[in-house]
């Protein structure tokens, strides 16, 4: 089996106290180091990305999924050796999308990553599940595949039906299936900036998915602190998630 790191976080654009918190971002990736890593809300001309994935020893590839204009959205990050191919996107309406590629693992499996992003207004929950709707079917014809991990901003709380959509379709929630809950909150972290969203209950939002012949070893919150002299800063509006995973092969 091949054991791996695969990591989330939605990085807030360029929105509140972007110049403070990108030491806060780099410090963690750098510490994390995730082998395989979703996040929403790039900005492609600011190069996010590319600088998150060159915080640390590691050399990432991104592999870019616009939603909305072609210069933002979500991105993925897959780290030196890994080989991967097939990179689709499929649009959902609402400005969002998703995107995925086969990454080739070095015990022989394949690993279908895919990173998504929903509609945000907490009264949205139809365009939500309507969105689900439209992913899963897509996911379902994904090439020839070992294991699948689903990573993102949802923007649903574990209540909601397009939380029970993923899971109807055979997913499994990484941090669930470790600790048996979700975390309490991914949203709001208590990053504190005069135009801050303030739309909605603090919930857990960000979801790290699995299907297929994969299994999880250790599940937690990541970019979850804050700057050591101001309580009030933190690498994002949302905390991140990782899980290590082990992925079996073909037979």
């Amino acid at each position: 089996m091949d054991r791996l790191l695969v990591a989330t976080l939605n990085i807030l654009n360029l929105a509140d106290r972007w110049h403070e918190r990108l030491p806060l971002i780099l410090a963690d990736m750098a510490a994390l180091q995730p082998d395989v890593m979703g996040l929403q809300e790039v900005v492609y001309p600011m190069q996010q990305d590319r600088l998150i994935g060159a915080a640390g020893e590691g050399h990432y590839a991104a592999v870019r999924g616009w939603a909305g204009r072609p210069e933002y959205g979500n991105s993925m990050l897959v780290k030196t050796p890994l080989a991967f191919d097939g990179s689709e996107r499929l649009d959902l309406g609402t400005a969002r999308s998703a995107h995925r590629v086969r990454v080739a693992l070095p015990g022989g499996g394949r690993l279908l990553f895919a990173v998504t992003h929903l509609h945000h207004p907490p009264a949205a929950s139809s365009e939500r599940v309507a969105q689900v709707e439209a992913l899963v079917p897509w996911l379902d014809a994904s090439p020839e595949h070992d294991a699948m991990v689903v990573v993102g901003d949802f923007n649903a709380n574990p209540a909601e039906p397009a939380y029970a959509r993923m899971c109807a379709a055979g997913f499994r929630s990484a941090h669930l299936e470790h600790h048996g809950a979700e975390p309490p909150v991914t949203w709001p972290s208590g990053l504190q900036a005069p135009a801050m969203d303030t739309d909605g209950e603090p919930s857990c939002l960000d979801y790290i998915w699995l299907r297929g012949a994969v299994e999880v070893d250790e599940s937690r919150v990541v970019f979850n602190r804050p700057d050591v002299d101001d309580p009030s800063l933190y690498p994002s509006d949302h905390f991140g998630l990782a899980a290590w995973i082990r992925v079996a092969g073909a037979a």
